[in-house]
């Protein structure tokens, strides 16, 4: 067989030199040691959890080498395309703090290595695919998908491997005057590539990968599909030589890849590269219903989509802290002893990441997000809750947008002192924790205490606003409840009513939860005195007085 003519006439537009490319792209100037990573997402409308954790494990590799991590949109797949997906990955992952130092963004690419969209780059493939054919290394394909069809059946009934391989690769051998033959009779065709290895007595690789350590695996025995009758590489093959080319160094990916590297491994060698170093990273596992891990599930976990974050609006810097517990066992140690060092200073190490299976836990993130947010400013969660709702409660954009200042007076409730206040938890649970501070939302969601009558609780409101000062200091403030507890037959002291329970209609706590439920609307929130400092004295009265007069209709 003359490749070089089989080679032509299969790829006859095709002109470029693959060497031109490896001018194009050379050699990354970066200090030594200095890692390259990417993150390379299909767009299919869909990212996910997994993805943001393989990204903040790229991000750490580079950065803390002084390397470069970059976004790549792989879009090879024209079936799973879906419209501005790409537009949404950018988007998503950019909430969560991923910062790229080039690639793919929302406004082009940024760059000496693109494109980053691969489906802009197909020249670059099909140049290198023309090399392969060249050298004897790939072939056409002419079979049908009913033919591709018999034989799964026949393998399937003999319990053979499946795959096109030794006897099923019909088009392995075929003559340039046969594949002349067959494409001026127009028939499809893809390009197979031609692999070495054996089926029926495969040899063993030997791969070290930086999570699991040194992996033997059999070779890949397969013609596996580089270049589809489209002119659309695989992304197999796509990946391979985009990697090369835009000198990546480290690959993070899932375990489910495990099973392609092979393949991998066999194309690199086949190109004369070197394969870049791969971590294939466990699954992320979560307690199922009957009480056994499971993997995460797109159909039946909601949490493992982003955007149920990003519209709860969980702040990225408490899903960075929890990602890094689930992708390095040694940062809760390091959290305890380092307490209010910022994460980003963790020496991050794939070492240390788990290939057993990382367990999710929304109960525990949700515990990660109150210690996170307890130590960003208020001012700054101001901030994060106007632009959570420009996007996802535009409804109530008007109660942030301009009023950061009044936000942040709330935020801060409770938060100085040895114990600071540990409950806000994301943007859409601080909406509603915080609610009652806005006239349109308030009301009263709770029943008067058991021990008060609708009688007592008017008369009570009614003392109340008679000696309501809203200069009181907080203990003139008090001390004052405890006088109309008094007068109403309530212990002026809880322990007081504990040791004499029949001398008192109740105590103080009942007489200030009639009090709380007028203000807030709740019988549990921050200090009462502290919430009509913000409110105001109007606002503070007036729901007073409504609270009493309703008491008094019923």
């Amino acid at each position: 067989m003359d490749y070089d003519k089989l080679a032509d006439l299969l790829f006859p537009d095709v002109t470029d030199d693959p060497d031109q490319y490896e001018s194009m792209y050379p050699e990354r100037n970066l200090p030594e040691g200095a890692c390259v990573t990417r993150l390379g997402p299909s767009p299919t409308g869909f990212i996910h959890l997994g993805n943001l954790f393989s990204a903040f494990a790229d991000e750490r590799i580079a950065h803390q080498s002084g390397g470069v991590f970059f976004l790549r949109i792989e879009d090879t797949d024209d079936k799973r395309f879906v419209e501005g997906a790409a537009e949404t990955v950018i988007r998503s992952l950019d909430y969560f703090g991923i910062s790229f130092d080039e690639g793919a963004g929302a406004d082009g690419d940024t760059g000496a290595y693109g494109p980053y969209h691969q489906s802009e780059r197909g020249a670059i493939y099909q140049a290198y695919v023309k090399r392969l054919v060249r050298r004897g290394q790939a072939y056409p394909c002419f079979m049908t998908e009913d033919e591709l069809a018999g034989i799964r059946k026949t393998q399937e009934e003999n319990k053979e491997n499946p795959g096109i391989y030794g006897k099923w690769a019909r088009c392995r051998d075929l003559s340039y005057e046969e594949v002349e033959e067959r494409i001026k009779a127009g028939e499809s065709y893809v390009i197979r590539l031609r692999s070495d290895g054996s089926n029926e007595s495969p040899k063993y690789i030997k791969v070290n990968d930086a999570i699991r350590g040194e992996i033997s695996m059999p070779e890949n025995s397969m013609d596996i599909v580089i270049l589809k009758a489209t002119g659309i590489p695989t992304y197999h093959f796509a990946h391979v030589v985009d990697d090369h080319l835009m000198r990546t160094t480290h690959v993070v990916r899932g375990e489910e890849w495990l099973s392609s590297l092979p393949v991998h491994i066999e194309l690199f060698d086949k190109m004369g590269w070197k394969p870049p170093v791969y971590c294939h990273t466990a699954h992320l596992m979560k307690i199922g219903e009957n009480g056994t891990k499971r993997k995460l599930s797109k159909r039946k976990d909601p949490e493992l989509s982003l955007d149920y974050y990003r519209k709860d609006g969980y702040h990225p810097a408490a899903v960075r802290e929890y990602l890094l517990m689930l992708l390095n066992s040694n940062f809760e140690e390091w959290r305890i002893a380092n307490p209010d060092i910022p994460a980003d200073e963790f020496e991050f190490s794939v070492s240390k990441m788990s290939n057993s299976g990382a367990l999710f836990d929304l109960d525990k993130l949700n515990d990660v997000c109150k210690d996170v947010l307890v130590k960003i400013p208020a001012t700054e969660l101001a901030g994060f809750m106007t632009k959570w709702s420009e996007e996802f409660k535009p409804e109530a954009l008007h109660l942030f947008k301009g009023q950061e200042d009044y936000i942040a007076r709330i935020l801060d409730l409770g938060r100085d002192g040895k114990k600071p206040r540990k409950d806000l938890v994301c943007a859409s649970q601080i909406f509603e924790f915080i609610s009652y501070f806005f006239d349109e939302y308030f009301r009263i969601e709770e029943d008067l205490p058991e021990r008060v009558s609708r009688e007592d609780a008017a008369g009570i409101l009614k003392a109340y606003l008679a000696t309501y000062d809203h200069s009181d200091d907080q203990g003139t403030w008090f001390d004052k409840i405890r006088d109309i507890a008094d007068e109403f037959g309530y212990a002026r002291k809880p322990k007081d009513f504990k040791k004499n329970p029949d001398d008192y209609k109740g105590h103080v706590g009942d007489v200030s939860t009639v009090i709380r439920l007028a203000i807030v609307g709740r019988s549990q929130s921050p200090d009462v005195w502290e919430i009509q400092q913000i409110l105001g004295k109007d606002r503070t009265e007036n729901r007073i007085r409504e609270f009493e007069t309703s008491l008094e209709r019923a």
